[in-house]
Parts: C-alpha cells; structure tokens; sequence
C-alpha cells in the first residue's frame, strides 16, 4: 500500500497543538496569535483568557469572521462577559475550547471554507 501526505490547500492550517505553543503548517508559533484562513497575526498580547475584555473584541472582528473559535490553552477557560457579548452585539458566534479543540474545529471549518477566525492563547516564554 502506498501512502501519500495529504496536505490541505487554500488556507492556513493547524499541524500540531503543544502545551507551549502551535505549529502552522510547518512553522512553530510560542506567541498567542490570532488566524484566519488567508493569515496569521502574530505576537496577540494576551496571556489568559482572563486578560480579555471588550478592547479585543475589535482585533478579531477586523478579521471580518462569522464565527470565532477561541483557544484558552491546555484547558477551557471563560473569559468575560463582556468580551463575548462585543461578538454578540455584532451578531457573530463565539466558541470557547482548550487548544486543541480550536485547532481541530478551526481545521474543520477552514477546510469547508468557512470566514471562521480563531485565537490561540499560549502561556509566556
């Protein structure tokens, strides 16, 4: 039998999830990042999720989403009401998972070419 790597074409993508960082494709990011299919913006200057509120709202909404998966970590940890409720307002979903999840569903949704969003939160150096 002959195996081939398949890899996914026409948006960026999630190789590997970590405890201290993600892998893009075939490049390692140990900063929380913000992703869409067509970008990655490095160095989002958040920690925790409990570091969120409503000023963030606007980096991801720029993103122009229509849905918005966040990554918390190795765990799943709500951030404030305040923050989900700037997506809510403006009528786009948000879903809260550990790192992994958020990777898998961004993949998922990504590949069906959905404008989904996601923000990956990693722990300082």
């Amino acid at each position: 039998m002959d195996l081939s790597l398949d890899r996914p074409e026409g948006y960026l993508f999630v190789r590997r999830v970590g405890a201290r960082s993600v892998t893009l494709i075939d490049r390692e990011l140990n900063d929380s990042f913000l992703l869409a299919p067509d970008r990655a913006i490095e160095h989002w200057q958040v920690d925790t999720a409990a570091a969120l509120d409503a000023s963030h709202v606007e980096a991801l909404l720029a993103l122009q989403p229509e849905l918005v998966i966040l990554g918390t970590g190795e765990r799943q940890v709500f951030p404030a009401a305040a923050f989900v409720a700037g997506f809510l307002r403006k009528g786009v979903g948000i879903e809260v998972m550990d790192n992994a999840a958020a990777a898998r569903t961004y993949n998922l949704l990504a590949g069906e070419g959905r404008r989904v969003v996601a923000g990956f939160i990693l722990p300082p150096g």
